[in-house]
């Protein structure tokens, strides 16, 4: 068979330049960059969630710096572009892409939500990421969201919270008649329950307005974050039972029509960046609260101690009925609460076995 040369060649260039032009398209893909905004329902330079390890500025850095700056995220404090609980619906209506808050301010817009931030008397951190990663959290979370168009993950844990500062000391459940607090969440419907005149606010608000008597107690964060707002020189009694949030997650909220967009690597950067920080954010909290509440007890004199036993049976019952009434009237959330309180169940019995052997016996 005799071969034509010039028909070779000539063939041989055409279908090269075909394969470079089907080629180009997935280079193009491959190296196209994004330029996102994340908005926060907490200050600039907030620390924890807008400043340090784990931090919103941390995560869009870890982001930026995984991705080659292919994903470069503005972010913005409350207040900078739009106010500080205003970040479900920006990120719904895709004037921003993303939110770093905690899923229960949205308890408006759905009742289910709250489960992914905290449960009254629910699981610790290691429990809490035992359900959202492997007992099937996060799925729920983003089946909570399909209807208003997005997608969330975990980016942060604070840990255990504490209880909150009071003006006057809490000896009886009658104590919390007439009270008016500052207590978001799930934990805020079990005190209205009991008498108390709840306000939500952010961070920011909390001092003043608890120095100035417009509220006479207030939950915030922990140790470190509470010293920070001075809310130690505006109340005496600082209760450290943390029945309202034995771990509290931080929120990555995502436009899903932004996030679908986005290459498979760079969402897999996104969730893996997410995980860094939710673990680092944690362990942040631990060394800072471990030493801020040192020195708020042997330095600034602050009475630290847990409710009175009595008052958590209180707060437990209460929690039991507003949880057993919201799972009533929405089979959303009862699919979220049966899977949570059944992974609680066989997380405790592991607890028993494991962690509480070894504060109990081991510890010392």
């Amino acid at each position: 068979m005799k071969l034509d040369r010039r028909s070779f060649v000539s063939k041989s260039v055409t279908g090269a330049a075909a394969a470079g032009t089907l080629a180009f398209p997935m280079v193009a893909k491959a190296q196209q960059s994004f330029n996102w905004k994340m908005t926060s329902a907490y200050a600039k330079g907030a620390p924890f969630y807008m400043d340090g390890p784990g931090s919103a500025t941390d995560l869009a850095k870890r982001i930026r710096e995984m991705s080659g700056g292919r994903l470069n995220i503005q972010v913005f404090g409350a207040g900078e572009l739009i106010p500080a609980f205003e970040g479900f619906d920006a990120v719904r209506a895709g004037t921003v892409e993303m939110n770093h808050a905690n899923s229960y301010f949205w308890t408006g817009k759905t009742f289910a939500a709250q489960y992914f931030t905290a449960v009254p008397f629910g699981m610790n951190f290691q429990g809490m990421n035992g359900w959202l990663y492997d007992g099937g959290g996060i799925d729920l979370w983003n089946e909570v969201y399909a209807p208003f168009g997005m997608v969330a993950m975990p980016c942060g844990n604070t840990g255990v919270q504490m209880t909150g500062w009071f003006k006057k000391e809490i000896n009886t459940v009658a104590d919390f008649k007439g009270l008016k607090m500052r207590i978001p969440g799930l934990a805020g419907k079990v005190y209205a329950n009991l008498g108390v005149d709840v306000k939500v606010l952010p961070g920011g608000e909390i001092f003043p307005a608890l120095e100035r008597g417009v509220i006479d107690a207030a939950e915030f964060v922990g140790p470190y974050q509470d010293r920070r707002l001075g809310l130690q020189k505006a109340a005496k009694y600082y209760y450290t039972t943390g029945w309202h949030e034995s771990s509290t997650v931080s929120e990555l909220l995502i436009n899903k029509a932004a996030w679908d967009k986005l290459p498979k690597d760079l969402q897999a950067i996104v969730q893996n960046a997410s995980a860094a920080c939710n673990v680092i954010s944690e362990g942040w909290c631990q060394k800072a609260n471990s030493e801020a509440m040192e020195d708020l007890v042997k330095n600034q004199k602050v009475i630290a101690k847990p409710l009175p036993d009595p008052v958590i049976k209180a707060l437990r019952v209460e929690t039991e009925k507003v949880l057993a009434e919201a799972v009533a009237k929405d089979p959303l959330v009862k699919k979220v609460h049966d899977s949570y309180f059944a992974f609680k169940a066989k997380y405790d019995r592991w607890v028993e076995v494991s962690e509480e052997q070894y504060h109990t016996k081991i510890r010392g």
